[in-house]
């Protein structure tokens, strides 16, 4: 019997407190909306593993858990700590994205750029609720709904933050089709969202070619330390628009994106071990992050309106729900409320100029964040 009980004592069972069950539901429910539910499961399902595994107790001294040095975990957590997957991602972003709707119509850019209201807001009222400046910034770019963006800065300003900061931006990308309709149909009329959007004018292959190198060079100049992320997006942009890279281009928007994915979701969710996760700080990020998300999706509403006091030819205020980053869920949830009052009415190919714009929005936010936290 002593020697069974001293068998026990050494397992997961004998190890785990109320905390690691916790958190292992948690990765269930995560798993759980991203198979059943189709909520981002490229995310949520690696995520949701990834905390079953960092929620396994372990021994101390075997290199096993992810923050132990020279632990298997340890090595490839590496990837997000020194902040090298999320620009990984980005150049996969940058290589399946079409820049078209954007160019087409270049004024639904300023609906992106005022969509990360809520990130700047958040981080005041974070300021406010007694957060230090470098977590308060990363708290506060969880309202640009860009994962990588989120976990990129957090590694440069807060790594302790990292597991749930990058599980709360996550949380919200996933959740988007629930957060944002209320949201839009409050600030929004009926009349309003049933306008039409005018077709977009054909754009030459030769400015799409021209416009990652026109715009990684103004935003980087802009916020230089945004250059890991926006550089390589537009470096996949190009190599897609480039033709002759092709090949470059396909290996950047499926093995490489893939496999970053894969890793990235999987070690941040194990980074979400129960005893450094389960904080009264963590409940005080999702909380902000929540109203983080939801400031920037009024913003971007309520700033398409104001635009409609000035252009000659109206655009739909739904279009600014899509400033955010959570390419294309943002899109596609126009398209949804859009087509609700009117199946005739198809936005998604429009939404996509904010969507898009968000995403270099969220991570000139980031870089100016970082400066200033740095400066």
């Amino acid at each position: 019997m002593e020697m069974f009980l001293d068998f026990f004592a050494n397992t997961g069972f004998g190890l785990a407190d109320y905390r690691n069950f916790i958190m292992i539901g948690i990765g269930i429910i995560f798993i759980y909306l991203g198979i059943a539910k189709h909520y981002e499961p490229l995310l949520l399902v690696p995520i949701g593993f990834g905390i079953l595994l960092g929620n396994i107790p372990v021994f101390k001294g075997l290199g096993l858990s992810i923050y132990e040095p020279n632990s298997v975990l340890h090595y490839l957590y590496f990837g997000v700590t020194k902040g090298i997957y999320p620009p990984l991602v980005f150049m996969g972003i940058g290589a399946m994205t079409d820049f078209s709707t954007l160019l087409a119509r270049p004024v639904l850019m300023l609906l992106g750029a005022a969509a990360q209201t809520g990130i700047f807001i958040t981080f005041l009222g974070a300021l406010a609720l007694g957060f230090a400046p470098n977590e308060a910034a990363s708290i506060g770019i969880i309202g640009g709904a860009d994962g990588p963006t989120a976990i990129f800065l957090t590694a440069k300003l807060a790594q302790e933050l990292i597991g749930p900061i990058a599980v709360a931006a996550y949380s919200y990308m996933a959740l988007v089709p629930v957060i944002q309709p209320p949201i839009m149909r409050l600030l929004t009329t009926r009349k309003e969202r049933l306008i039409r959007m005018e077709e977009p004018r054909t754009v030459s292959k030769r400015e799409k070619m021209i416009f990652p190198i026109i715009a990684v060079l103004l935003c980087c100049f802009i916020a230089p330390a945004a250059l890991p992320l926006l550089g390589l997006l537009f470096l996949g942009n190009l190599l897609k628009e480039a033709v002759v890279t092709e090949r470059l281009a396909q290996a950047a928007r499926t093995s490489v994106i893939d496999t970053v994915t894969i890793l990235l979701g999987m070690t941040v969710g194990a980074s979400t071990q129960a005893d450094v996760f389960l904080t009264g700080k963590s409940i005080g990020i999702f909380a902000l992050g929540a109203v983080s998300f939801g400031i920037a999706t009024a913003a971007g509403l309520i700033f398409a309106k104001i635009m409609n006091l000035f252009l000659k030819t109206r655009i739909n205020p739904l279009l600014g729900a899509a400033g955010v980053s959570a390419v294309p869920d943002s899109a596609r949830v126009v398209q949804m409320v859009g087509q609700a009052e009117d199946p005739e009415n198809f936005l998604l190919m429009h939404a996509m100029a904010p969507n898009i714009s968000g995403v270099i929005g969220s991570a000139v936010g980031a870089g100016i964040l970082w400066s200033f936290m740095v400066g």
